[in-house]
C-alpha cells in the first residue's frame, strides 16, 4: 500500500462499461516523511475518500479484492482514509489537525 493525498476527481463520461458508477480520484503521492512527491495516480474510491484527505492505495491485483472489484480494470483503489500518521514517536499527519 502507499500513503497518497487526494487532490482532485476525474471524471469520464466514455469508460468501460464496468466502471460506470466509480468514482475516480486523482492522487498524489506521499513520502515517508510526509512530503508530497511529484507523483500522481487516478484510483477508484471504494472508501468515500475527498479532496485533501490523506489515504491509504493498494494496487495491482489487491485493487481487485475490495468487493465489487473483481472483474473491473483496476489497478489502484483507495481502500482507507487516514486519520493519524506516526513514525518514530513523531505524527506525521493528523486529519483534525489539516482543518484547524
Amino acid at each position: 500500500m502507499q500513503i497518497a493525498k487526494v487532490r482532485g476527481t476525474v471524471v469520464s463520461t466514455q469508460k468501460e462499461p464496468s466502471l460506470r458508477g466509480v468514482k475516480l480520484l486523482l492522487l498524489q503521492l506521499v513520502d515517508e516523511a510526509g512530503n508530497l512527491l511529484p507523483k500522481y495516480e487516478v484510483a477508484a474510491d471504494s472508501v468515500g475518500a475527498g479532496v485533501d484527505e490523506w489515504v491509504l492505495v493498494s494496487r495491482g491485483s489487491a485493487a481487485r479484492q475490495v468487493p465489487g472489484n473483481e472483474q473491473r480494470p483496476l489497478d489502484a483503489a483507495v481502500v482507507a482514509i487516514i486519520d493519524t500518521i506516526h513514525v518514530e514517536d513523531r505524527l506525521i499527519y493528523s486529519k483534525k489537525d489539516q482543518y484547524r
